[in-house]
């Protein structure tokens, strides 16, 4: 869903559940699971994954002034985030790993496939495929992840090249961001 407040999710799931109740029996009906979310090729996940779990983050993208050799530089931004449910609730953290910790304690640390630019005033979306996975003390919910997209940005885009100089080197400067994790794992598991 993109960036639904959280009344027109509760209105949105009481349209769905109103239509459930009409349906055909549950017999009849084919359970199609969370369905992915629509992607450029790009960063599509490929066939024999399904999506398990969806968070929608707010946080952000933080990025260090770097003196380079060629003068000054915004170093690659490092996340911090929490991710929310349909119903507003916390379910996991993201921070720089990339790494993703589920509420159970389980966690899973990303590495980049690819990215697109969606829009020019966002940071891009990805695609990111597990590079190692922990369990938690309370639970494993996210060590079956295979791939996470990251989806329906806002913000986050690093600052203007002349803002990192001599005045700002060795700072540090948070752009609020907002983005879907799609977090998906092998068909049958």
């Amino acid at each position: 869903m993109k960036n639904f407040t959280r009344s027109h999710r509760l209105i949105l799931s009481g349209i769905i559940a109103a239509a459930a109740a009409f349906a055909a029996p549950l017999t009849s009906t084919v359970h199609a699971g969370i369905a992915g979310p629509d992607v450029p090729t790009k960063i599509a996940v490929g066939a024999g994954n399904k999506v398990f779990l969806i968070g929608h983050a707010v946080g952000e993208q933080i990025y260090r002034c770097n003196s380079t050799a060629g003068g000054f530089a915004w170093g690659p931004s490092t996340p911090r985030a929490n991710l929310f449910d349909d119903d507003g609730n916390v379910i996991a953290t993201h921070f720089g790993g990339p790494t993703w910790r589920y509420k159970d304690g389980s966690g899973v640390v990303g590495q980049r496939v690819d990215g697109v630019t969606v829009d020019p005033t966002a940071i891009p979306w990805l695609l990111l495929s597990k590079a190692s996975t922990t369990a938690g003390a309370d639970g494993d919910r996210l060590t079956n992840t295979t791939f996470i997209q990251r989806t329906a940005t806002t913000g986050g885009l690093a600052p203007a090249a002349a803002e990192c100089n001599t005045t700002t080197a060795g700072t540090s400067v948070e752009v609020p961001y907002t983005a879907d994790y799609y977090f998906w794992k092998k068909t049958g598991s």
